[in-house]
């Protein structure tokens, strides 16, 4: 395949990536994000080197993989979001979602792959799978037509401990936990956004309420300046205490320091069941406007270290705790950011059968972590690039008259739509300014149509 140039804003950004890496590497930066793009059926690492005109010199290619997984996921994913904030607003506050999910492997000598849980078991009920975990980082956004979208940012590889003494010393890396990963996530979030003046709110699934996570986003307030602001589902038995008593006006508090957790244990279900207490709440979830039926409160959680705004929601299969920490938060505010973490669970979906993460067929684990970056950033450069195209100019269901449904444009689609233009922008340039008979027009037409 010949080298085809790159629409803006994707251009810019390669090349700051070609300016960042090794000079002996930055020549093959282009080709690979080409190849990234453009590439067809299995998206085997060979397939991103055959479709970005690389394949002569892959070894060379295997090792830019190497250094993209080699400590610098972090500078290129600060870059990215950089240029996304000049882009796209983010609201009243900056709402980014944590979440997990793994990517299934092959073979025993694939380092840092191992036996996890398996999120979707399918119709065979198969409740774990042998592969990588990848903790990922996603802004989520409000599209104007295409409502909540999850632009993933970076990710982490989470090696189990006893899989990470197979891997050789040389290259070993340190243990860490999905806690420790999603707290070290949050603090270089916190970084990145030390200059916004808007709150910005982090939300996760259950698994990552707990307090090493409430502990780093303390951590980064006090560090950044920040106001980190965490926002996820409680346990139905998690231990809350009501409000620590307040001194009378007038009285003097005795001696010690303030109490920061109340005497009175509450419990959830007690106040799910009981009858008063609930309010409608408007809202937008899952690409609709829904009504609500919540009940807040204000508790003490001991390892979020102070006061949360606790919401329950009635569900068709019974009732859900959510918290806020920001107390103040309205509850519209608070539904859309827990149903807005489900956004990166699609995004997931799409880097693995869209992007195809996960079937670059590497056995070194940071050759792994910089394909699987590199998938995330073609995700995010791909609706970066979509973002104030109209529906038409990305789809055509024109020859699917079957295809009826009100939906919103997939990601594949705006994939095959970046393909076609960069195709046709470069068989039109390649033809000049010399007159094209219909007849040529129609061929190319249709021959674009089949190459996306």
């Amino acid at each position: 395949m010949v080298p085809l140039p790159l629409p803006p804003p994707i251009a810019p950004f390669v090349a700051t990536v070609a300016a960042l890496v090794d000079a002996r590497q930055a020549d093959l930066v282009p080709p690979l994000f080409q190849g990234l793009l453009f590439a067809h059926g299995r998206r085997t690492a060979t397939a991103w080197f055959r479709a970005g005109d690389c394949a002569a010199d892959f070894r060379r290619a295997y090792h830019l993989l190497g250094t993209l997984g080699r400590g610098r996921v972090d500078g290129y994913a600060a870059l990215l979001l950089s240029r996304l904030r000049q882009a796209i607003d983010p609201g009243p506050h900056w709402l980014f979602a944590l979440d997990d999910s793994p990517t299934q492997r092959y073979g025993p000598c694939v380092e840092g792959a191992g036996i996890h849980h398996n999120p979707t078991p399918g119709p065979t009920h198969q409740r774990h799978l042998y592969g990588h975990v990848w903790v990922t980082l996603g802004w989520v956004v409000r599209h104007p037509h295409w409502h909540t979208l999850a632009l993933p940012l970076a990710a982490d590889l989470y090696i189990r401990q006893r899989d990470v003494a197979k891997i050789d010393v040389d290259r070993r890396p340190a243990f860490r936990t999905k806690l420790e990963l999603a707290a070290a996530r949050i603090d270089w979030l916190a970084e990145q956004c030390h200059d916004s003046h808007v709150p910005v709110w982090v939300v996760s699934d259950g698994g990552y309420t707990k307090r090493p996570v409430f502990q780093a986003a303390a951590a980064a307030r006090r560090a950044h300046h920040v106001p980190v602001v965490l926002v996820g589902r409680l346990r139905r038995d998690a231990a809350l205490w009501g409000l620590p008593p307040a001194v009378p006006e007038g009285q003097r508090r005795g001696r010690g320091r303030p109490r920061k957790y109340g005497t009175q244990r509450l419990h959830l279900a007690k106040r799910a069941a009981h009858p008063r207490g609930w309010q409608e709440v408007e809202c937008f979830q899952y690409q609709q406007a829904v009504r609500k039926t919540v009940k807040t409160f204000l508790a003490t959680y001991k390892p979020a270290g102070g006061v949360l705004r606790v919401v329950l929601v009635k569900e068709q299969g019974g009732w859900l705790p959510y918290y806020c920490q920001d107390v103040t938060a309205s509850l519209k505010d608070i539904l859309e950011a827990v149903a807005g973490r489900t956004a990166l669970e699609q995004t997931h979906a799409d880097v693995k059968e869209v992007e195809g993460a996960g079937q670059q067929q590497l056995r070194y684990w940071r050759a792994n972590v910089g394909a699987y970056n590199a998938c995330l950033w073609a995700y995010t450069l791909v609706e970066w690039w979509a973002w104030d195209k109209a529906e038409a100019a990305l789809c055509d269901r024109s020859g699917s008259p079957w295809d009826t449904t009100e939906r919103r444009v997939s990601h594949a689609e705006k994939r095959k739509a970046l393909q076609q233009h960069g195709l046709r922008e470069e068989f039109w340039r390649r033809w000049g300014g010399r007159p094209c008979p219909p007849e040529i027009r129609q061929a190319v037409e249709l021959l674009l149509e089949l190459a996306g």
